[in-house]
C-alpha cells in the first residue's frame, strides 16, 4: 500500500474490557476521518464489560495481535485457581469471541511499513522499552532496542515503524535509518501493577483513554499521542462491584 500525506493509521492497544473508553476513542477517530485502525492487543482481560468490548472489537475487523491477557483467556487453565476475574471474562465472552482471540497472531505486518507486536517481537508478555530492575523501572538504551528488534525481521522489507504496547504508557523512541517505534499507551487502563520480575507500578498520571495517530510529515513519521475523556467514574465503580478496587483506583486516578 502506497503510503502518502494523506495516510493516518490510529493505533489501539491494552483496552481491557473497557467499552466506555473503547467507544471514546473510536468515536474521536471517527470524528478525525480516520480509515485505518490497528490493535496492539490484550483486548478484552479486566473486570469491566468484556462481553461489550467483545462485540464492538470483532465487529470492526481491524489487524489485530495477540496480547498476554488475549492468550491466558484462551489458554488450559493450569493447577493454580483461576482468579475470578478471568472467570468472568470467560463466562462474559462468546464462543465467538473466544474463537476471534484463538486465531490471533503474535505478531503482523501491515501496510508494508508497520510491524505489530504486543510486548516485544519475541514475547507478548515482555515490555520492550523498558526494563524492570529490582528498584526501577528504567527506559531500554537505543542499542538494546536495534539489537531485539533485529531478531524480528523475518520480513525482508523490515519495516520501518514498530508497534507496540503492554507497558500501558505512550511512548515514541527514534532509531537509527530513520526507524522508530511508537506505544501507544493504553485505551482502557491508565495504570497497574505487577509482580514481575520484580514489583512495579506503571502509570499515565490521568484517567484518560489514550491512542496515537501516525501519519506522513515529508520523508519522516509524525507521531501524535491523543488523550480522551470518558466515563471513568462508570467504569470504575463497575470495577469495585467487581471485587477490585484496585483497579477502580487505577481507573478513577491514573495512578497506581
Amino acid at each position: 500500500m502506497l503510503i502518502n500525506e494523506n495516510f493516518q493509521l490510529a493505533v489501539l492497544s491494552d483496552i481491557h474490557g473497557n467499552r466506555w473508553a473503547l467507544e471514546a476513542v473510536l468515536e474521536d477517530i471517527k470524528q478525525r476521518e480516520i480509515k485505518h485502525i490497528v490493535n496492539l492487543g490484550d483486548c478484552f482481560y479486566g473486570p469491566l464489560d468484556p462481553g461489550g468490548t467483545a462485540q464492538i472489537l470483532v465487529g470492526l475487523d481491524i489487524p489485530t495481535v495477540r496480547g498476554n491477557e488475549d492468550r491466558v483467556i484462551v489458554e488450559t487453565p493450569g493447577r493454580e485457581e483461576i482468579s475470578p476475574t478471568l472467570q468472568y471474562v470467560r463466562e462474559s465472552l462468546k464462543p465467538e469471541h473466544l474463537l476471534w482471540l484463538q486465531k490471533l497472531k503474535m505478531t503482523a505486518v501491515v501496510y508494508e511499513n508497520f510491524f505489530m507486536c504486543h510486548g516485544s517481537p519475541q514475547r507478548d508478555d515482555e515490555y520492550l522499552l523498558v526494563n524492570v530492575l529490582e528498584t526501577s523501572v528504567v527506559r531500554r538504551k537505543p542499542g538494546e532496542l536495534t539489537a531485539a528488534l533485529a531478531l524480528s525481521s523475518q520480513d525482508p522489507r523490515y519495516p520501518q515503524v514498530f508497534l507496540c504496547g503492554h507497558d500501558h504508557v505512550p511512548c515514541s523512541v527514534y532509531l537509527p535509518e530513520q526507524r522508530l517505534i511508537v506505544n501507544p499507551g493504553s485505551v482502557g487502563l491508565p495504570a497497574y501493577t505487577d509482580d514481575l520480575p520484580y514489583f512495579h507500578a506503571m502509570e499515565t498520571g490521568t484517567p484518560h483513554a489514550r491512542y496515537s495517530i501516525i501519519s506522513r510529515s515529508g520523508d519522516k513519521w509524525r507521531v501524535e499521542d491523543i488523550s480522551i475523556p470518558y466515563q471513568w467514574e462508570l467504569a470504575a465503580n463497575l470495577a469495585l462491584q467487581n471485587g477490585r478496587p484496585d483497579w477502580a483506583k487505577w481507573l478513577k486516578t491514573g495512578r497506581a
